[in-house]
């Protein structure tokens, strides 16, 4: 048994007995999932998409099992943390895609940390955006080997690595390998693949579990020329037109993302194309677990199966997601189950098909989806599951949904509102969300909505929301420390502003420390910069119009707070828009 000591107290080190104990007697299965970033529900041929080249994952599709009615939350990184921990994404500290928010506690435990207990070998290839940092970063949180880009998106502010490359960030990028910043060559989505395949040539003799999460077909939508050539003559507004209840029409710019987006699935479907031949190659196919999912709805306007609502909203468009599994050795495939599922429910079906055991001592909110592909009579139907987004934390009722059997309450509106002022949806005759039946069936409503506030009270008061987690500084696991922008907080919606209030929330080592400051933009010399580590404050004047400022041999106690440095230049205050941090003593 495999367990970081650093991050789980000998108490909780035991561990509790997966239900329904797998059959032992069997090799334990390879796992691979594969997940995409902000593809939607309707970017695939076989979801009903006409216009997009998808023939390797409609291939997959129609001979895995299907969950029809399989939901995400509505945005990436609470996505992320609930499919590696099987629990809410509040409870794992995870409350935003940035302002700081988007750091998973380490006391978490992941489906890697998870499998180590039977010696798995564990790789991590693209999207993390559970945390940039010591003793957050996939390598802390139980994967051996991992290649991946910072914060929620490559050129995003956070990944400071490609940034600055603007609308080629996509390729030739710079990304961190076990840590360490790397060069590589080539678009984004074929380099992960590359790895993810050479660790499963290198593993496969062995159980192993292979995380490749694309980042693509994310923003900046960026993609090889001979992909965008595919589509660059269609009308995507054809697709949208099909099963379209809401009537949204598409903008000349809209249809323009929307070909760079189906270009870039294109892409990934190619990748996933030699995936599936590498392990057919290497005679492990049968014996293994493959999921394809991907994270939330798409970002722009295009066709999403004719639902509701976008990435961001809590209405279908933006929570359904295609769930794909496939294992040989054990199910036959082509089956459709449409009862309903959950990113949440991901961890604990691993635990029981590869006989393991589940983290013991903590709430697992997912249920393992094994009973329902033996076709076995569970009852779900009394299982609620709970959608949010807002920036920063959840606002009672805005943006916010509980969704039980046939039934689902949505609320976008203030936090004492009547019963009346919600909708109320029967999802299984009106998939499209359109009749709001909360005046027909308020008692439905009420009920729903008292679970929903059952719910809602329990997760704003997980432990690790109420006390976040906090990079450290001067730790030997990880020095220098990059603060970046996207784990910054301060003021709300803090992104590339120069004039802002921002700030990180640090453990600091006593010691001595060198810091630089990099800025957006040179700053004017003549102004001063300073340092405030809760009640430690430096100052230094700047005479040079520079964009890196260094302080060194700066002092520090043990303490814990907010590392707040900004540049004063008369009257305005310049954040910084990366901070590195290095002990030196």
């Amino acid at each position: 048994m495999v367990f970081n000591f650093r991050k789980i107290p000998a108490l909780l080190l035991a561990l509790t007995v997966a239900a329904g104990s797998f059959a032992r007697d069997t090799a334990r299965p390879n796992v691979i999932i594969i997940i995409t970033d902000d593809q939607g529900y309707g970017d695939l041929g076989f979801t009903g998409n006409e216009q997009i080249k998808t023939p390797v994952i409609d291939a997959f599709a129609r001979k895995s099992i299907r969950f029809t009615n399989f939901y995400v939350s509505p945005v990436c990184a609470p996505t992320r943390s609930s499919l590696m921990t099987g629990r809410y994404s509040l409870r794992t500290g995870i409350r935003d895609t940035y302002n700081g928010g988007a750091i998973m506690a380490a006391s978490e435990v992941t489906i890697a940390e998870m499998l180590k207990q039977a010696d798995y070998r564990t790789g991590a290839f693209g999207k993390w955006h559970l945390g940039d940092n010591y003793p957050s970063r996939p390598m802390d949180q139980g994967f051996d080997e991992s290649l991946i880009h910072l914060s929620g998106g490559m050129g995003q502010v956070g990944d400071f690595t490609t940034y600055f490359r603007g609308d080629s960030s996509y390729f030739d990028p710079v990304l961190w390998h076990n840590g360490t910043r790397e060069q590589y060559d080539g678009y984004c989505s074929d380099i992960f693949t590359d790895n993810a395949l050479a660790f499963i040539e290198k593993n496969h003799e062995s159980p192993f579990f292979c995380y490749l999460s694309f980042n693509a077909p994310h923003t900046p939508l960026q993609v090889p020329e001979e992909y965008y050539q595919l589509y660059a003559g269609i009308d995507p507004s054809v697709a949208l037109a099909k099963n379209n209840p809401s009537s949204e029409q598409m903008s000349e710019q809209d249809k323009e993302d929307a070909r760079k987006v189906y270009a870039m699935v294109t892409n990934i479907d190619d990748n996933i194309g030699r995936l599936l031949k590498k392990i057919e190659d290497l005679g492990i196919a049968e014996n293994t677990i493959l999921i394809f999912m991907t994270d939330n709805g798409p970002q722009q306007r295009r066709y999403v199966g004719g639902m509701r609502g976008r990435k961001g909203s809590v209405y279908r468009g933006g929570v359904r997601a295609p769930f794909f599994l496939s294992y040989p050795a054990r199910f036959q495939g082509d089956k459709d189950i449409a009862t309903t599922a959950a990113h949440i429910d991901i961890l604990p079906t691993l635990a029981q098909l590869c006989d393991v055991e589940l983290p013991a001592y903590r709430k697992i909110d997912g249920r393992s989806l094994l009973p329902l592909i033996r076709g076995q009579e569970v009852d779900w139907a009394g299982r609620p599951l709970f959608f949010y987004w807002a920036r920063r934390y959840p606002e009672l009722y805005n943006n916010m949904a509980l969704q039980k059997g046939d039934h689902k309450l949505v609320g976008h509106t203030d936090y004492n509102a009547p019963i009346t002022d919600f909708e109320l949806f029967n999802i299984k005759t009106d998939p499209y969300e359109q009749h709001n039946l909360v005046l027909e069936k308020p008692d439905i409503a009420r009920q729903l909505k008292k679970e929903l506030d059952d719910i809602y009270q329990q997760l704003i008061t997980s432990e690790n929301l109420l006390h976040p987690p906090l990079i450290p500084i001067g730790s030997r696991f990880e020095n220098p420390v990059i603060l970046n922008r996207n784990d910054a907080g301060g003021e709300r919606g803090i992104w590339a502003q120069e004039e802002i209030f921002g700030k990180w929330d640090v453990e600091v080592a006593k010691g001595r420390y060198n810091f630089k400051f990099k800025f957006i933009k040179s700053v004017a010399g003549g102004g001063t910069m300073f340092l405030e580590v809760n009640t430690v404050i430096h100052q230094m004047k700047n005479e040079a119009d520079t964009d890196i400022i260094e302080m060194n041999n700066v002092s520090l106690p043990a303490m814990k707070g907010s590392l707040i440095p900004f540049y004063r230049e008369g009257s305005k205050k310049i954040f910084p828009f990366w901070v590195e941090v290095e002990k030196i003593k």
